[in-house]
């Protein structure tokens, strides 16, 4: 069966900013249930969300539009590794040490509950090929490998960049709407071990416009969007940059001009 593609209409729109508005919703009522429950009773809470946004998942799918049984399946993965969190915080379990950054020590249970959820997206993937749970997909399975290899700073940006590398390959090979997301998740990877390296001197930021200039070169060769947004968006990163710096004299010695940034931004 092929995959399903959304398509942009004021109907799919006000779908998705109803689906996050849900799951904005529910991580405000997570926090105010945490705060006012024992664990035991959390994990009841989050139990009886997940079985609500399940059951409407289900209805949806049997005979409602699509894109919404997509993302209520969307939604109740989220929901799932909310409950699997609030079980492993009632079993007493911990598993962190070492965790002065993001990347920095073992994460037994963090990493236990990411490959959970990502056997659960991978489940709803297969059962309602909405395409969006390819985006948690392809950031968990980053987060997970970024996290067992490196220890954080520079060695987990090398690991960011072959990641957000791989992961272009395999957008090129999967179904294009699958792939979508995976081209998303690639540009942002490769950009940002990019920008982690290339935000300080002039010359840095010479290096991001070339590299802007290539993501570009890539969205169209590629027919990929997603890789010109990227581009432009370091391209303009990198005009506010130079004409912050020339307006204040900076890197390049010249007098104070507080238009510059006014007329780059405009």
């Amino acid at each position: 069966m092929d995959v399903r593609k959304p398509r942009w209409s004021s109907a799919s729109y006000l779908l998705y900013l109803g689906a996050f508005t849900i799951l904005s919703a529910s991580g405000a009522a997570y926090a105010y249930l945490a705060s006012q429950y024992g664990d035991a009773a959390f994990v009841g809470w989050t139990l009886l969300m997940l079985a609500v946004l399940l059951a409407i998942a289900g209805w949806l799918r049997r005979g409602g539009p699509w894109v919404a049984a997509g993302l209520f399946a969307y939604l109740s993965v989220s929901a799932f590794g909310t409950f699997v969190g609030a079980l492993f915080t009632w079993w007493g379990w911990g598993g962190e040490s070492g965790s002065a950054g993001p990347f920095r020590g073992w994460h037994w249970v963090a990493w236990l509950l990411i490959v959970i959820v990502l056997a659960a997206s991978v489940a709803a993937l297969r059962a309602y090929r909405f395409p969006l749970l390819v985006l948690t997909i392809a950031l968990f399975a980053w987060f997970l490998v970024t996290d067992v290899v490196s220890g954080g700073g520079s060695w987990s940006a090398v690991v960011t960049l072959f990641i957000g590398i791989a992961y272009f390959f395999v957008a090129l090979a999967v179904d294009r709407v699958y792939g979508f997301w995976m081209h998303v998740v690639s540009g942002l990877l490769v950009g940002g071990a990019l920008i982690y390296w290339w935000h300080s001197s002039t010359a840095d930021w010479w290096l991001v416009v070339l590299s802007s200039v290539l993501f570009i070169a890539i969205g169209v060769s590629a027919a990929r969007s997603s890789w010109t947004v990227i581009g432009s968006l370091g391209l303009l990163a990198a005009a506010v940059h130079f004409s912050i710096d020339w307006a204040s004299g900076g890197r390049f010695g010249l007098p104070t001009k507080g238009w510059v940034p006014i007329v780059v931004g405009a």
